[in-house]
């Protein structure tokens, strides 16, 4: 499919919720608003399917657990579920507190004009973000989207600092758990199973029990992040489970224990049988994570349907109360056509525009197999769940990709301590440095030999570069500089740039609503 037919079915998408919206609102004072905040949403949507969504599914598609078609396919489907299932049923207009609704001065249209404008303004950071091949946080630029049109409507004073503050801090916390905690599952895998003499003795010991803490991990994660909306209908049902509004820890972690012993009890006897008759490579290995590569593809993507759909419809329900009830509300329900523009829209963005970003976050930051892959996804679930209790500040897009640049410098790190055993070039170029040394030293200090003594303090000059240039070269093979600073560096902008563009629109849109 070429790009001109992958617009057209993106414009056609946005075009229906159009056609949806005129329905609703008829010939309603300022409807012609909510139409054009319906294609805002729609394309904010697609955007978020286009960018966000990779690191659900791009570790495991780079690992080459999954095909990219098969990929969209069970994202599609589990980002679809968790926005409609999920989703919830009530959403905060103003996101995380970063304003004051009193920027509007109860004047809804305001409101309306400044949350079109955040919308439109994240979409289109994302989508050149996206063209980019940056992986962004896509709740980020709503954020940015919001404090702009709010500053714009209401002045720098209604900002709430101290959120903003918060937000800032996610840029260095999320990446550098992630990464972390990514780095050690790699070195727990290869410590106790890669680098045993007997590695398949190792595997039937090692691989069921990490795929329990998998287990118990998703399954807290999916509890305390893709249930916590709908929690109240599942306790209703579930009455033996304590009677809360929300999912606690203690609850999440119990449910996670209970699914870790069942992975455990089925998984142990599956893994002796499969190993037989393997011979201990790496590959072989590798093949033992391929399934629980899949299913974490898939409860990521479900979470995130469940979480991130806001992002995307949250502004857009917030202008269909403010035009229907001619009033600024801290929170608005989401009518089910509105849900449907965000967990349609995700999956038609992944569909259409997403396999840039899943190969960028798959396969051009460093090389992923599934080993590596399975120690990603680790992270972003057990980040997600520690910082949700620690109260801190986490973005999921940054907890991800931080992931991959732990387990890339890890590989470096692990490689560099070996460097001169495991590459014959290297070892090539370290030996002549050595000659060269050793003829130096044994020179005499005499008039003849000066001459030599400085042809041979230039060559080892030489060799110290060729050696240096071979040592840039090995490291981008674990990880991909350019990639680094080029994602870090959208990160730290996403907020302003989006903030700039959405002052700059609801300029233009209140001049039109005049």
């Amino acid at each position: 499919m070429n790009n001109t037919m992958r617009i057209i079915l993106g414009a056609g998408f946005a075009a229906v919720a159009a056609w949806y919206a005129q329905s609703i609102m008829g010939d309603r004072l300022h409807g012609e608003f909510l139409v054009l905040s319906a294609v805002f949403g729609a394309y904010m949507a697609m955007n978020i399917g286009a960018n966000d969504v990779a690191n659900n599914v791009g570790p495991a598609v780079g690992s080459g657990a999954l095909s990219i078609a098969g990929a969209i396919v069970i994202a599609a489907v589990f980002e679809t579920a968790g926005a409609l299932i999920a989703g919830g049923d009530v959403v905060g207009t103003i996101k995380d507190g970063i304003i004051s609704p009193d920027a509007f001065s109860g004047d809804p249209m305001l409101f309306v004009y400044a949350m079109s404008a955040a919308l439109l303004a994240a979409a289109l950071w994302l989508n050149l973000a996206t063209w980019l091949k940056a992986p962004v946080s896509t709740t980020h630029a709503i954020v940015g989207g919001v404090l702009g049109g709010g500053i714009a409507a209401g002045g720098i004073s209604i900002v709430s600092w101290g959120t903003m503050g918060e937000i800032v801090a996610s840029w260095v916390i999320s990446p550098v758990m992630g990464g972390i905690i990514a780095a050690l599952f790699l070195y727990v895998i290869k410590s106790q199973i890669i680098y045993q003499k007997n590695t398949l003795e190792a595997a039937k010991k090692m691989v069921p029990i990490l795929v329990a803490i998998m287990a118990a991990a998703f399954t807290t994660y999916l509890v305390l992040k893709g249930f916590k909306k709908i929690w109240p209908n599942i306790v209703e049902v579930l009455s033996f489970l304590p009677q809360s509004d929300k999912p606690s820890l203690l609850v999440a972690s119990f449910l996670g224990g209970l699914v870790a012993l069942l992975t455990y009890v089925m998984l142990k006897p599956k893994i002796a049988q499969k190993v037989i008759g393997m011979e201990g490579r790496r590959a072989e290995i590798n093949l033992l994570f391929t399934v629980p590569l899949i299913f974490s593809a898939a409860l990521l993507s479900f979470a995130h349907g469940a979480n991130d759909v806001a992002n995307a419809v949250g502004p857009l329900a917030a202008v269909y109360d403010a035009l229907t009830n001619a009033a600024v509300s801290e929170k608005a329900a989401i009518p089910l056509w509105v849900m449907v523009v965000g967990g349609v829209g995700i999956s038609v963005g992944l569909i259409l525009f997403g396999p840039r970003l899943i190969k960028t976050v798959g396969s051009e930051i460093t090389e992923l197999d599934q080993i590596r892959a399975f120690s990603i996804m680790m992270a972003a679930a057990i980040t997600v769940i520690l910082a949700s209790q620690l109260g801190l500040p986490v973005s999921s897009t940054h907890i991800a990709v931080g992931a991959i640049f732990g387990v890339g410098f890890l590989r470096e790190w692990l490689d560099s301590k070996n460097m001169e055993k495991n590459h014959e070039v290297f070892h090539i170029e370290m030996t002549k440095l050595t000659s060269l040394k050793a003829a130096l030293s044994s020179l005499q200090s005499t008039d003849d030999e000066y001459k030599r003594k400085y042809e041979l303090l230039e060559a080892i000059k030489a060799q110290k570069k060729a050696i240096k240039v071979i040592k840039r070269s090995l490291q981008e093979n674990h990880i991909k500089r350019e990639m680094v600073v080029k994602i870090i560096a959208a990160w730290v902008i996403t907020v302003p740039i989006s903030a700039g563009l959405a002052g700059s629109i609801f300029m233009v849109l209140k001049e039109i609503g005049l």
